[in-house]
């Protein structure tokens, strides 16, 4: 049997390779098992994305679910993983299961589980799930004549429970060009339509306004490499503002006047400061790979900060705990205090937008005020290695271990391995190498005090990883 490996957020592979129909029954018939142990709540909700298969793949596992005599609540289409996340709520649901590949590539698909405080699935979740798989018995039959399953079109709830969190006044006062782009995933249409719905008179322009299984030929991860078309719409306009989304929705990247890419720790940041003049306290929390300039604002505040390793549900575990004003990752998923504790790019658009229309500035002046106040200068970019199979990733984190005294012409500080290896440089920088959980992927990651800085560092990463494959 194929081993099922459960990362960051649940279990992703290649479809027709791993994630295969055999295999999706597997992890489903874990999660049914997982779900009736908990004796609480037999209520389940089943989504899925844009990609190859994906109705079919949720209908299969809504299946098997309902066969274990589970209620079984399946979309009727398309949605994001946010709006699913909702349903849970809203049906007062045990559980979620979102079929998405989020950010991987088009080829893959994923299998996301979602737990009864409507959002993402905590690590205790996803081990008793994935040690279920490996202990698994019989896969029950559906049999139509004796289980059913029901179907449910969330838009316009999960549209009311937006509303609900933004001065939709304030907003109604910017006047800047407001584009979406979902490069075809499951936000496809989704801002666009809350809009009209909210009676907000700005028109949103959907740069791709239809799903597709390839994400029209890039990644749909919102970072700068894969939004060339977003860059090229602002690249020659003096106003404007993308709002970038993830294959699911639920991260987000957003698109600049001129054309720039405004990265995930800027947003974190913004966002922060936004909350926090909205008189809203808490905890900040952050993953191992964010900026420090959370850090730093975050001390400016007056506010608590924990920080996790690599993964939203580190975050929804001290969501639940309480008292979160906002959690955020590096790669753009962020929650926010009076939401459900899940990543949601609509609902952090729309706050970048309350807070430009509060304010009247742009946010790349917002993020450079936040700079000036703190004392630290912010660039940042990530390197996305892929390698084969798990020798040469297993080799360099290795040998990692064993302190180095520079890299890039600068002095290692201090290092530390919360998650990955991360390198604090001189010069307030930091280099940071992690395996990826569900890809043949070696990341490395880097910060310093402008992007010159970062290339040369990440090249000089660069180089010391291709020594470990001659």
């Amino acid at each position: 049997m194929d081993k099922l490996i459960f990362g960051t957020d649940g279990w992703r592979d290649v479809i027709a390779e791993t994630f295969t129909f055999a295999n999706l029954s597997r992890a489903t018939q874990a999660y049914a098992n997982y779900l009736v142990s908990q004796k609480q709540n037999n209520t389940v909700v089943v989504g899925y994305d844009t990609r190859f298969l994906g109705s079919q793949f949720a209908h299969h596992a809504a299946q098997i679910l309902a066969a274990n005599g589970l209620r079984v609540f399946l979309s009727k289409n398309y949605l994001p993983t946010p709006a699913l996340s909702y349903a849970v709520k809203y049906h007062q649901a045990g559980g979620g299961l979102m079929l998405t590949a989020s950010h991987n590539p088009p080829e893959f698909q994923g299998f996301k589980l979602k737990g009864s405080y409507a959002g993402t699935a905590t690590p205790d979740i996803y081990k008793t799930v994935s040690d279920n798989v490996d202990q698994l018995g019989e896969i029950k039959p559906f049999d139509q004549n004796k289980h059913q399953l029901e179907y449910f079109d969330i838009r316009y709830p999960y549209y009311d429970f937006l509303k609900l969190q933004v001065n939709l006044e304030v907003i109604k006062t910017l006047e800047t060009p407001i584009y979406h782009e979902a490069v075809g995933g499951a936000g496809t249409g989704w801002l666009s339509e809350f809009f009209k719905y909210a009676g907000l008179p700005q028109t949103i322009i959907d740069l791709h306004p239809e799903p597709h299984p390839l994400f029209y030929g890039v990644n749909p991860e919102p970072l700068a490499i894969n939004l060339g078309h977003a860059i090229a719409t602002l690249e020659h306009e003096k106003q404007g503002i993308v709002i970038c989304s993830d294959g699911d929705a639920d991260r987000i990247g957003v698109v600049l006047a001129g054309g720039k890419f405004f990265n995930p720790h800027q947003i974190f940041a913004v966002l922060l400061d936004h909350l926090y003049r909205k008189g809203i306290k808490g905890n900040v929390v952050k993953t191992f790979t964010v900026s420090r300039i959370i850090e730093r604002l975050s001390k400016a505040r007056g506010l608590e900060l924990k920080e996790t390793p690599v993964g939203f549900k580190y975050i929804v575990d001290a969501m639940l705990e309480g008292n979160v004003m906002i959690g955020g990752e590096e790669s753009g998923g962020i929650g926010i205090q009076g939401h459900i504790p899940e990543r949601d790019s609509f609902l952090n658009g729309l706050l970048l937008l309350e807070t430009m229309a509060t304010t009247g500035k742009n946010l790349d002046v917002l993020f450079s005020d936040i700079e000036n106040e703190v004392g630290w200068k912010h660039a940042y970019d990530r390197l996305d290695l892929h390698v084969r199979g798990n020798e040469l990733k297993d080799a360099v984190m290795k040998a990692l271990k064993n302190p180095l005294a520079k890299i890039a012409g600068r002095k290692i500080e201090s290092v530390e391995t919360l998650d990955g290896i991360k390198l604090n440089l001189s010069n307030n920088a930091w280099l940071m190498f992690r395996a990826s959980g569900t890809e043949p992927v070696l990341r490395i990651y880097c910060e310093a005090a402008s992007t010159e800085e970062v290339a040369y560092i990440l090249e000089s990463a660069h180089n010391f990883v291709k020594e470990f494959s001659e």
